[in-house]
């Protein structure tokens, strides 16, 4: 920088004192053009410098994260209620939108309902293993009542005491007998698997119960609409007699979160070269003309979406058309006066990153003040 400045203050006295002071040489357009291309690699000097040393950019914008408010009911509801005016700060759980929460109070109703009786039907099944119980008792008593009675029978009949017919008769007495203690233990295995059915310790029809009780009461509870975060809501168009849900696709209000909000700029990737982060930042916002902000690097976004490609059936054409503007990097600046961080979201301006001191960095401190002060005329017209 400085040696740039002293070679063209030589020149400038080299000039004057051969051509105007003693006139040793006469002053001819040759000349004039020598020089006028000598001062022009001159000045390509201060503008790769500051090009370098103090990138600069015209694109910069306040970011903030924005959250879609999209009602999670699995119906078309019908607001009630509109809580939030159009650009007032709410806080993180202040109600928002009210929809209409009575058909998901009547769900409700009728899964309670249907709990309670499902939990009195578990008593009912535990009383069914204890009769089937005392049922397999019972049978197994009239089963050894009918061995004997085959036994005696069928004594008598091969000592020629009895007769043939009670002997057979009791036989079959035994069989029936055999099968029903059969029948008695299935319904007892049948009454316990439906009694012992459980997950988690919990019988099977309760817990359903219980889950879709759970997901009706999740419903009921987001009828009204809360605020996700600190912020507010800009444009709003949502007014009670709407109708919104499954129909509707997408949010039906976007809300602005306070918190978390940066400022974003744009640069040529060369000009990255000597960027790095905690690197002073200077910003002119337009909303404040004349104002200078201080801040820092956050961060260098090294990506770029022309370095993406998706998937597809066809190869890539190389051909790129001559008007596509050349790819940028985005840098992360953080601002250092928090009250200066509250600028709306959108608001846009100029940044100036200092990779280093010196003369480079002073004009390009005077290049940016120049910016600022002159959103008080441009854009124009008035």
């Amino acid at each position: 920088m400085v040696a740039a400045f002293l070679i063209t203050a030589i020149a400038g006295i080299v000039v004057w004192l051969v051509f105007f002071k003693f006139k040793w040489l006469r002053f001819t357009y040759g000349w004039a053009f020598f020089l006028l291309f000598f001062v022009a690699h001159l000045a390509l000097v201060f503008l790769v410098g500051m090009r370098f040393v103090a990138p600069y950019s015209t694109d910069v914008k306040v970011i903030q994260h924005t959250i879609q408010l999209v009602p999670r009911l699995p119906e078309p509801t019908l607001v009630t209620a509109v809580y939030v005016k159009p650009n007032v700060p709410v806080k993180k759980g202040d109600p928002l939108f009210q929809f209409d929460k009575r058909p998901y109070q009547y769900k409700v109703n009728q899964l309670e309902a249907q709990l309670a009786k499902a939990k009195q039907n578990v008593l009912v099944l535990k009383a069914d293993v204890d009769v089937a119980e005392q049922r397999v008792a019972i049978t197994q008593d009239k089963l050894a009542f009918a061995k004997y009675q085959q036994k005696l029978a069928s004594g008598l009949a091969q000592k020629g005491a009895g007769p043939e017919e009670e002997s057979q008769k009791a036989n079959a007495q035994l069989k029936i007998a055999q099968s029903a203690v059969k029948e008695a233990q299935a319904d007892l295995v049948r009454a316990r698997l439906e009694y012992e059915s459980q997950i988690d310790g919990v019988n099977t029809t309760v817990a359903a119960f219980q889950a879709e009780l759970a997901q009706a009461q999740y419903y009921l509870d987001n009828t009204t609409m809360v605020a996700p975060e600190d912020g507010f809501i800009t444009n709003l168009q949502v007014v009670p007699g709407m109708v919104a849900g499954i129909i509707r696709a997408g949010g039906i209000a976007t809300f602005i979160v306070d918190a978390g909000r940066y400022v974003l700029g744009t640069y040529y990737q060369e000009q990255l070269k000597y960027v790095k982060e905690g690197q002073p930042v200077e910003l002119a916002i337009d909303l404040h003309p004349g104002q200078i902000f201080k801040g820092k690097v956050e961060s260098v976004w090294w990506a770029s979406g022309q370095g993406q490609m998706l998937p597809s059936g066809r190869l890539p054409s190389w051909h790129l058309p001559m008007e596509l503007p050349q790819g940028r990097f985005a840098v992360k600046i953080k601002l250092d006066d928090e009250k200066a961080a509250m600028f709306p979201i959108g608001a846009q301006g100029a940044a100036a990153i200092y990779t280093g001191g010196g003369g480079f960095a002073v004009l390009r401190r005077i290049s940016i003040r120049t910016y600022t002060w002159g959103r008080w005329l441009y854009p124009l017209p008035f």
